[in-house]
């Protein structure tokens, strides 16, 4: 008896453990789900935009709406009334605060919408808002940044507080290269009934290619072998499931052959258009080539011609110096000609000095100085001193007219 009975316990407490782990486990194939599907629903958004627009009328926007409204609805905390009770919550409740940093939002917009009520309405009308603003990574990354407010809306294992949220505003970011139009007054908007997430265009089996029986003649086959009837009557059948299969194979190939000549298009014409703008980029190259080879020239020649002026200058400097070296030979070969004249020609060398001190040696002031120390000058000025028709202080003194009475 001691021994069942710890049995018993023993297989009370494997069966908790095993409850935990297969809610964990329930949990975390839950998560995985949804995170797949919502990467399988915005490639098909993106193959989609490519070959028409996107609106409220295209199947693949309609089950990625569904998705993210799943995802942004796990594990969402209700709202805790006055008395006690926990009345259920839209992710438009957390998206309205937990957004209100992004500059430029959308959020007083939607709540000020007259024809959307419901919370729930509110929420799908902001998917489409953000789509078509090319804003909704950035909704969702700084709602995901605010640990704090996340927290207060979502419980534990929910995909905005795992591993999952980074891989989930990642994915988003490639919605930004889709053109969305959608009408914010229809029946999308409806908030009575929830998202339904439609998983048959993301489930794929592909049948071996050595299998030449399709899926109906397989059918067939399953319900034909519990009959007890043997008789070569039924040998007719399935010549006529070999030719049922051979024509849905057919189908098959033509319906991939035509999504291949589709696609071979649409590679084409964007082939086209890059070659289109690798010519207009390589022209444009070009230009700039030539620019850059004129302001070269340009910059050469500008660098010649500087250069030629420095040279000039130089060749005046040079002048300037020895037109100063010859007026100085000038005034020492003066003074060693005439030495009784030395002081006054001292005075004069002084009153240049002096003259020279106050102003700068430009060229008209040496020539100036050279011609007042020249000796012709000054011979000239002795023989005008010497002339007999210069009256002295004296002589005009000692005339007739000028004497006392």
């Amino acid at each position: 008896m001691a021994s069942r009975s710890l049995a018993g316990l023993g297989g009370g407490r494997g069966g908790g453990g095993g409850k935990k782990s297969l809610s964990a486990r329930n949990a975390a194939v839950e998560r995985r789900n949804l995170i797949t599907v919502c990467r399988f629903s915005v490639k098909t958004l993106i193959d989609r935009s490519c070959f028409e627009t996107i609106d409220d009328s295209s199947p693949e926007f309609n089950n990625f709406a569904a998705v993210l409204e799943q995802i942004l609805s796990h594990r969402l905390k209700g709202q805790v009334t006055w008395f006690g009770y926990e009345s259920p919550r839209s992710f438009w409740d957390y998206i309205r605060v937990a957004c209100r940093k992004v500059s430029q939002n959308c959020i007083c917009s939607i709540e000020n919408m007259e024809n959307v009520s419901s919370s729930r309405a509110k929420g799908r009308a902001w998917i489409r808002v953000a789509l078509m603003e090319k804003h909704l990574s950035e909704y969702i990354s700084t709602a995901l940044r605010d640990f704090k407010t996340t927290r207060r809306f979502y419980e534990d294992g929910a995909i905005v507080l795992g591993e999952e949220a980074n891989m989930l505003a990642g994915m988003l970011l490639g919605l930004n290269a889709i053109d969305f139009s959608f009408c914010l007054k229809g029946e999308g908007l409806d908030g009575t009934f929830p998202a339904v997430i439609d998983y048959t265009p993301y489930l794929k089996f592909e049948q071996s290619s050595d299998s030449i029986s399709s899926d109906e003649e397989e059918l067939r086959t399953f319900g034909s072998s519990d009959s007890d009837s043997s008789t070569p009557e039924n040998v007719g059948p399935p010549l006529i499931m070999d030719e049922n299969s051979w024509f849905n194979k057919c189908k098959r190939v033509r319906q991939k052959y035509q999504l291949t000549l589709e696609q071979k298009g649409y590679l084409e014409e964007l082939l086209r258009l890059r070659e289109n703008q690798l010519s207009e980029s390589v022209s444009q190259n070009k230009i700039l080539l030539q620019r850059i080879e004129d302001s070269d020239l340009a910059h050469k020649l500008e660098k010649e011609q500087l250069e030629y002026i420095i040279v000039e200058l130089q060749d005046q400097l040079k002048s300037y110096q020895s037109l100063d070296q010859l007026s100085a030979e000038v005034s020492l070969s003066q003074a060693s000609l005439d030495p009784s004249h030395s002081q006054e020609g001292d005075g004069k060398q002084e009153s240049l000095n002096f003259i020279s001190e106050g102003k700068e040696d430009t060229p008209s002031l040496l020539g100036l100085c050279g011609s007042l120390t020249s000796v012709a000058s000054y011979k000239s000025l002795t023989s005008l001193k010497s002339n007999d028709c210069l009256a002295s202080p004296t002589t005009d003194m000692t005339s007739p007219g000028l004497t006392p009475s």
